[in-house]
């Protein structure tokens, strides 16, 4: 996917980290429309919001791009990501994990003028994008291979980073004999080491990088730590092209024996667009990692052909681990012939709400295209669509947009990135969207200190309560234990807003003894005992 991208050398200028805002006008849209980059040729951007703090927001785009927010998206500033050992070279992967720490992966494209695109690497900001780790780290190294269109993804529950790529025996190539894969790595160190290295697929596809090419591997992880993934191609026969997908239960040690066939792609992921050099289907996948009814859930959002011209936004959602999928839905809700393409999907893991990015041209009939975005509360049943770009644009073939758009959502802050092309000149916006959620309370005190408290009453039977303090909103768990160490009870293990809880223990059916109840956080844990007495 990246042989366009040396079009970019040629446009490259030097980042102002100037910010314009662009105000509707003539609209019933209120969505205030930041502008990130405004020159250099920005394409196929990503965004993540901090889940300790949505106030810092990092984002990035071709080729090196780097840009920061300490206001929550209002104003950016902006930057040149280098690596020097092993060079910077577009589709930026932006995540965080739940200690505040940004992961920028990216392509490689080595200074010393070594074999392009021989890894992906991984840079890491503690100061939540300020500053990145230089050189930074690498999945895995072929000299012999090209590794293309990764994605990453973090277990909030133990900050494990997932990454998943597709590696081509020689990009490009048209050799029956050369194929492409996808590969996975992890790691369990704050990515400075990785591990597990391994393919993952069952059936290769070409190195040509189109339908047949296997593409779009998007990780996602589950509430009991298993891994999900989902890409698009290769074909399977008569012009039939699938979306696959993958799982592991082990944190990516094994995986399924054969490859789960999710939907069919009509006409594959690699399809025309007018006005777009090289539009894409490619899947996204997420899992429902909230307190919420749909937990568990995993969806694969993609785009679908329905007949040249009218191209949708769909989805697909599995209830049983990835076994069983539903029909496919329609996100788009606009009538038939209309074009939506490059979209995206983010899950806010508070209230489990689905969001979906893609450029739209219902309200049109030549190629001007405006911005929307999907939201739905009920687990992918309906979706609200709502127009957020604060104008249309007119794109072009001949200035590239890249592969993708991206979308970051958390506690009802949603963050969409996309490219916007003005003449001939590309720039990179974000929308500022605040949904409410029902979880703010203005009343309530957050307490200075993680605490947890002894339970009451103490001893008990056949219940007991157990309260404790979280000052930071975060990942939360709190078990209990028998005196031996087992684990034979799960009161708490989501995601929580800051403040002050309560859980409450049913030990019935439980035999008299002591019993040990843990809190534990990413930034705090603590153990201690009570006593059920029959």
């Amino acid at each position: 996917m990246k042989y366009l991208s040396f079009l970019f050398i040629f446009s490259a200028l030097v980042l102002t980290g100037i910010t314009f805002l662009f105000v509707p006008m003539g609209t019933s849209q209120t969505y205030q429309n930041i502008s990130i980059w405004t020159s250099g040729g920005p394409s196929e951007p990503s965004i993540y919001i901090s889940q300790l703090n949505t106030n810092y927001v990092v984002a990035g785009s071709n080729i090196n791009k780097v840009a920061y927010s300490t206001n929550g998206g209002l104003t950016w500033t902006t930057g040149t990501l280098s690596s020097s050992l092993y060079g910077v070279w577009g589709d930026p992967c932006i995540i965080a994990d739940t200690l505040g720490h940004f992961y920028y992966f990216h392509l490689s494209n080595p200074p010393s003028g070594g074999h392009w695109i021989d890894r992906i690497v991984c840079q890491k900001s503690t100061n939540n994008g300020v500053n990145w780790s230089n050189p930074g780290t690498y999945t895995f190294y072929d000299p012999n291979k090209d590794q293309d269109k990764e994605w990453a993804c973090v277990d909030p529950y133990t900050n494990y980073i997932y990454c998943t790529w597709t590696q081509f025996d020689s990009y490009g190539s048209t050799n029956f004999s050369d194929s492409s894969n996808i590969l996975f790595a992890k790691s369990t160190d704050g990515g400075n080491n990785w591990i597990e290295v391994k393919r993952i697929n069952k059936i290769g596809g070409d190195c040509i990088d189109s339908d047949n090419t296997t593409e779009g591997a998007v990780p996602c992880t589950g509430p009991n730590g298993e891994v999900y993934v989902a890409w698009a191609g290769p074909l399977v026969r008569n012009n039939t092209f699938k979306i696959f997908f993958d799982r592991s239960t082990d944190g990516g040690v094994t995986w399924l024996d054969n490859d789960i066939q999710v939907v069919t792609q009509y006409g594959g992921w690699d399809f025309d667009v007018a006005g777009i050099y090289r539009a894409n289907g490619m899947p996204v996948t997420g899992c429902d990692l909230s307190n919420g009814p749909y937990r568990g859930t995993i969806y694969i959002n993609y785009i679908d052909s329905v007949s040249p011209g009218d191209h949708d936004v769909m989805l697909v959602k599995s209830t049983d681990g990835g076994f069983n999928w539903s029909s496919p839905v329609r996100v788009n809700n606009d009538p038939p012939g209309k074009e939506q393409f490059f979209t995206w999907m983010c899950i806010d893991q508070v209230t489990g709400y689905l969001y979906f990015v893609f450029y739209d041209r219902r309200n049109f009939t030549n190629t001007n295209t405006d911005v929307y975005i999907a939201k739905s509360t009920d687990g992918g049943v309906t979706f609200e669509n709502i127009l957020i770009s604060a104008s249309p644009f007119t794109p072009t073939t001949s200035v590239f947009f890249g592969d993708y758009t991206n979308i970051s959502a958390h506690n009802g802050k949603v963050r969409p990135i996309w490219g916007r092309l003005s003449g001939s000149t590309m720039s990179v916006l974000t929308a500022i969207i605040d949904f409410p959620t029902g979880t703010e309370n203005n009343f309530e005190v957050i307490p200075s200190d993680y605490k947890l408290y002894q339970n009451y009453p103490n001893p008990f039977n056949p219940t007991t309560t157990i309260k404790y303090n979280l000052p930071k909103d975060g990942y939360v768990s709190l078990k209990v234990y028998d005196i031996l160490g087992k684990e034979v009870s799960v009161l708490v293990n989501t995601y929580s807003r800051a403040g002050t809880f309560e859980a409450v223990w049913d030990a019935s059916g439980m035999s008299s003894c002591i019993y040990m109840y843990k809190l534990t956080t990413p930034m705090f844990s603590e153990t201690k005992k009570m006593m059920l007495v029959r």
